[in-house]
């Protein structure tokens, strides 16, 4: 049977199958590897160390570390895939390694907070240009791109708002600009949506949410869809000095094993959660691609294959800052906290950026865990009556 033949779900318990072992020695956990200093048998092979030896210091890599590079690369039907010590820093890497002065590159307007300060703050300073787009109107988008346009960033869902675009037409429109298309697919885990199929360049994941698991530790990758644009991506991942640990690749490829049964109960859950929600009389919309009135839902249903764990809803109005602000500290189950993608429920007062004024009423993303689904929506019930009683 052929490496092509094995399911990625397969592949996560048994990467032996993928060549992921070392030789005379058979166990089911992946060793860790750690490591500053690798030793070389010789002054000869030191100084012929980039081309005869595949590990050359531990910045560059380990085994543990490859073997969660080849499994995120199988996950993503990539060529090429570099992990990155945090989500953010697998963002901010993509700009660096595809970007230089005198580029210009589009976000969405519903991008990632910090990737959007990372494009106005940093980018500016070395003399690249960035532009923000409506990520559901190709129209416009099609008139944003200039001749310098090296890049177009695609957010889906959007990480607060949750709408969902049309990646598949967005890829052709780069291809006729001649731009590369990077894409956060966190959301989906690198399961529920396949960005390098549909055309993209880049699939870039926080491992941080789904893959770890837990809430434990921060962690990224960027896959890419051909070799020579991994070979960059990893050429500046080494000037940068960015490199991760051996033992959270352990507990990130440990958490993968589970992760698609821990993903389709969370989705299940979730959606019933969603669903419960926007029957609510306080509770004017919420905002799951799931859900028929979610911006993107007919292109939810045609490109992905389910849902995740993470969504928002919007008060009713007559629901005051300050009162949805009280809601979210009444919950005693769900955690006031950012990320999402563990095991325990979270709710976080969030807003959209000024130039995607989306949202009209106040604003609350949920992630659902897996504690039982009676005490969440109880945890809810009980929040939206102390409204009442505040």
């Amino acid at each position: 049977m052929s490496l092509r033949n094995y399911h990625p779900d397969t592949l996560a318990i048994h990467p032996e199958l993928a060549g992921q072992v070392a030789e005379g020695f058979r166990n089911l956990a992946t060793p860790v590897y750690r490591a500053s200093t690798v030793v070389f048998d010789n002054s000869a092979q030191f100084k012929d160390r980039k081309r005869a030896a595949p590990w050359v210091y531990g910045t560059y890599g380990t085994p543990t570390t490859r073997t969660l590079e080849v499994q995120v690369n199988i996950s993503e039907g990539a060529a090429d895939t570099c992990l990155a010590p945090s989500g953010l820093s697998a963002l901010t890497l993509t700009y660096m390694a595809l970007l230089r002065a005198g580029d210009h590159v589009l976000v969405p307007r519903n991008v990632y907070w910090p990737s959007r300060s990372f494009a106005t703050d940093v980018l500016p300073q070395l003399g690249i240009a960035a532009d923000f787009y409506d990520p559901l109107d190709l129209n416009a988008l099609d008139r944003a791109f200039r001749p310098n346009t090296r890049l177009i960033w695609v957010e889906t869902p959007g990480s607060v708002s949750f709408e969902v675009c049309d990646l598949p037409a967005i890829c052709a429109l780069s291809r006729r600009h001649d731009a590369h298309v990077a894409v956060d697919n966190t959301w989906s885990a690198g399961r529920l949506l396949k960005p390098l199929e549909l055309g993209a360049d880049l699939s870039i994941q926080a491992l941080t949410k789904y893959h770890a698991g837990h809430g434990d530790l921060v962690m990224g990758s960027v896959s890419c869809r051909d070799a020579a644009l991994g070979e960059r991506v990893r050429r500046m991942r080494n000037a940068l000095g960015l490199s991760v640990s051996g033992d959270d690749c352990f507990l990130v490829l440990r958490g993968m094993q589970t992760m698609s049964l821990r993903l389709e109960e969370l989705g299940r859950r979730t959606l019933a959660v969603a669903r419960w929600l926007a029957e609510q009389p306080q509770v004017a919309r919420v905002l799951h691609p799931a859900l028929p009135d979610c911006p993107g839902h007919s292109i939810w249903k045609r490109d992905f294959s389910g849902s995740a764990s993470v969504f928002s809803f919007e008060f009713a109005p007559g629901v005051s800052s300050q009162e949805a602000d009280r809601w979210v500290d009444h919950l005693k189950v769900f955690r006031v906290g950012a990320s999402w993608g563990g095991t325990c429920s979270l709710a976080l007062r969030m807003s959209t950026a000024a130039d995607w004024p989306v949202l009209r009423g106040e604003l609350v993303r949920l992630n659902i865990g897996l504690e039982h689904p009676d005490d969440l929506r109880t945890d809810l019930s009980d929040a939206f009556d102390a409204l009442h009683t505040a």
